[in-house]
């Protein structure tokens, strides 16, 4: 957790986990990155890391996942340990439990099947990048390096008894406002103000019920404005403004309406502002869907094999469906259906993040148990 590796920047991740591996005594031919980075919008240092072993014994071949990267508060952190709690010593940062946890507990599973000489059937682990920023290394994985597995398992946040086994489908957006520019004391007259634009416009969704938690006609969903800058002075009147924001529902057709909607009331906004002249502004907006939903049946393989891992520890298993997106959104895109486990974090991307060890240690055993043992 103390190794900096926001997203995009995971290199120093990949080299600890990297080095770990080969001291436990995997062979560096076993192991190999894909260019998931080169892909991604955003570029980055390296893509996702990937350890592909042969089976001991003849099953189905399985994948365990987990994301290198972590949130930019958790940039700078010292872990501190109290009892059986883990918390970054200043309060200045988060602490980056999600997802190092996740990380460490595929690491721990790997280096104790090759200390202890266990029996496996063919395993894949894979160490993804840029999950914070829209899933961006599970999007862009190349599949045939992973061995066609056909049982996913990823580790991600919250307790280790927690089975995700559905997730909500994601589309961002960027609105970029164009006014135009003019003096604001000597002639306010003649300009046309995107940052009024866009103001209308969020206070336009804000109103008619599109932005926060949405309820409609049965359906339910969730839009952000996260973003907005525009502007350079206040005597200019500005010219230029960029809002970035999000659509989410588990309903794919509703998601569209709420991305509908949002470029609804940007383009009425747009038009509503104008300059002495009758001049109006204009906005562009483009966007894409991060990820889609997915929902898996109670009664999928790697469900039962999950809940089967956790009651082997003594703990009852509890399935979850999800309002944010996972690593497995794309896992199961690329038709590797996968469920998502917790480790133990709390309070992820805040300064109050912890992690509770009683929660990772039996993460780490639910994880060796998904790795060795046999199929129900």
């Amino acid at each position: 957790m103390a190794i900096p590796g926001r997203s995009g920047q995971e290199t120093q991740v990949a080299a600890f986990i990297t080095d770990q591996l080969r001291r436990a005594g995997v062979a560096s031919e076993l192991l190999q990155s894909d260019n998931a980075h080169r892909r991604s919008p955003l570029g980055g240092e390296c893509g996702n890391l990937i350890l592909k072993l042969p089976g001991t014994k003849r099953a189905p071949r399985r994948l365990l996942s987990a994301h290198m990267d972590t949130v930019p508060i958790c940039v700078g952190c010292q872990p501190v340990r109290r009892g059986n709690t883990v918390r970054a010593a200043s309060s200045q940062t988060g602490l980056g439990a999600d997802n190092r946890a996740g990380c460490a507990v595929l690491l721990h599973t790997a280096m104790e099947i090759y200390r202890r000489d266990l029996p496996h059937p063919p395993l894949t682990f894979c160490w993804t990048v840029q999950e914070e920023v829209g899933l961006v290394g599970a999007r862009y994985l190349r599949r045939p390096l992973l061995g066609n597995p056909q049982l996913g398992f990823n580790f991600d946040g919250g307790s280790a008894a927690k089975l995700t086994i559905g997730a909500t489908g994601g589309y961002r957006l960027t609105a970029r406002v164009q006014g135009l520019a003019s003096h604001a004391g000597g002639a306010p007259e003649q300009g046309i103000s995107a940052i009024a634009i866009a103001a209308l416009a969020i206070a336009d969704l804000q109103r008619s019920g599109w932005h926060g938690q949405i309820c409609r006609d049965g359906h339910q969903g969730t839009c952000n404005v996260g973003h907005i800058c525009g502007g350079e002075a206040t005597n200019v009147v500005a010219d230029q403004a960029v809002v970035r924001a999000e659509a989410r529902s588990h309903d794919a057709a509703f998601r569209q309406r709420i991305v509908a909607e949002i470029e609804e009331c940007f383009s009425r906004a747009a038009r509503s502002v104008s300059n002495v002249a009758g001049r109006c502004g204009t906005v562009d907006i483009a966007g894409s869907l991060d990820y889609e939903s997915y929902r898996l049946p109670a009664d999928a393989p790697c469900v039962e094999m999950a809940a089967d891992a956790v009651r082997a520890v003594g703990r009852q298993p509890e399935v979850a469906i999800t309002h944010g997106g996972l690593d497995t959104n794309w896992l199961v895109h690329h038709g590797i259906p996968a469920v998502s486990l917790g480790c133990g974090q709390r309070n992820q991307h805040t300064r109050a993040e912890s992690l509770d060890l009683r929660e990772f240690a039996d993460a780490c055993l639910i994880a060796l148990q998904l790795a060795t043992l046999s199929e129900p």
